[in-house]
């Protein structure tokens, strides 16, 4: 038990509803164990539209979807319609619940607005989980930087000088507080996402997805221009088209702002019969699926931003068993080590190569799939990042004096990327 907890918490997550944000609800559900009250603010979604209930013990205030913005004006009016129903649910979780402590889950890294209010009005301690580095990823979506990425650059320090604590999800996203944040190494803690072992179990796998093929490779995920399964649909052409390999069959598990491109891409190249795109899935329809996949995929281009984030595919893949091919990502490795096989310069045909190595291989999938599970069972230790996770909430909560936060200037964020 945390010493502080009789204390309230409030979670601000944006770019998700909960509880289909993994890392959110399972942080919540700890906190809650620990006996905390527990408060989420969130966008409603899918069949989560209520716009408030108590889930599970944890109060939940869901505000209107913001819709999805295309450019820097449709950012803008998306953040700000976000910034402006957090804020205002936040005032109706104050009188509902109350909280003793705001953390606030990026993107965008906007969100300490509201947390410097409650802050430096109400003395209410700002946690932030850091979860995107920012700068980064507006670099790899748009391959370049510019005006847009100080700006982010000095969204990220402004949050990082309110913050009275940081949550970390790799050590590399704690040297960014330190160096880049200038954040007391003490006040930042590391709590991993990793998924929840008592869920992510192999089921009865669904035979129909493999279409009578040999080999099911799959990929599950988020469908962005970052994340590179565009990278996939090529590795299949090339294995399909090019190779003639009529063994193979593909299922993309997910969606998100690429997926009609994607989708239109696989028409093109005469691929529809051979990926399958199932759309977002959930509970034991997910874990049926994931547990068909003979190979499993990471098609996320190396880039400053994929080599600096820890990916729940690769804890999930490891946890079921699934062995899996990437490309050579800094983190990627550190988490899978011996547990995949890698494949170099963003080249789909590598990426291709090493998915009919292991698509023949039954000897090596088994080798790999083995490797996952041992790494999984010595990595997967929430009890672990939860001890950490109740660390951060009670250095948060022994007491922050509301300090000037000063205001950077763009050229100064550009100098300490």
């Amino acid at each position: 038990m945390a010493q502080n907890e009789n204390s309230k918490i409030l979670i601000i997550v944006e770019n998700l509803t909960v509880p289909l944000d993994r890392r959110v609800w399972q942080e919540a559900q700890s906190l809650r164990d620990a006996g905390y009250t527990v408060s989420v603010i969130c966008p409603r979604g899918g069949k989560y539209t209520a716009s408030y209930e108590l889930l599970d013990g944890v109060h939940v205030f869901r505000h209107p979807l913001p819709l999805e913005g295309e450019g820097p004006v449709g950012y803008a009016i998306e953040y700000a319609s976000a910034i402006f129903w957090e804020f205002v649910v936040s005032v109706r979780a104050y009188f509902k619940v109350g909280f003793d402590v705001v953390q606030a889950c990026n993107p965008p890294d906007l969100i300490f607005t509201v947390g410097a209010f409650w802050k430096y009005l109400f003395g209410k301690p700002f946690v932030f989980d850091h979860h995107d580095i920012n700068p980064e990823l507006f670099e790899a979506k748009f391959g370049r930087r510019g005006f847009c990425h100080s700006l982010l650059s000095m969204f990220e320090k402004i949050t990082f000088n309110v913050a009275d604590v940081s949550i970390a999800t790799n050590e590399t996203f704690k040297e960014i507080a330190v160096k880049r944040g200038g954040m007391d190494p003490s006040r930042v803690f590391v709590v991993r996402s990793i998924p929840d072992v008592s869920r992510f179990r192999r089921m009865e796998p669904l035979p129909a997805l493999k279409k009578g093929r040999k080999t099911l490779v799959g990929y599950v995920g988020i469908m962005g221009a970052q994340d590179g399964v565009n990278l996939l649909v090529e590795a299949m052409e090339n294995l399909v088209v090019r190779k003639g390999r009529c063994d193979v069959q593909c299922a993309i598990v997910g969606s998100g702002t690429e997926l009609v491109r994607l989708q239109a891409m696989a028409e093109d190249k005469g691929l529809a019969d051979f990926i399958t795109f199932t759309g977002f899935l959930s509970g034991d329809e997910l874990m049926r699926t994931l547990s068909t996949f003979d190979v499993g995929v990471i098609p996320d281009p190396k880039n400053t931003y994929n080599d600096k984030i820890s990916m729940n595919k690769v804890f999930e893949y490891m946890s079921l068993g699934i062995p899996f091919v990437g490309f050579d990502l800094n983190e990627g490795r550190k988490m899978a080590g011996d547990a995949a096989l890698y494949a170099q310069r963003n080249d789909p045909i590598e990426l291709a190569d090493r998915l009919e190595w292991l698509a023949d291989n039954a000897q090596l999938r088994h080798a790999l799939a083995e490797e996952g599970r041992v790494r999984a069972k010595s990595l997967l230790r929430w009890d672990e990042e939860c001890g950490r996770l109740l660390q951060a909430f009670d250095v948060a909560l022994a007491g922050t004096a509301p300090v000037p936060v000063p205001l950077p200037q763009p050229g100064v964020a550009q100098e300490n990327r």
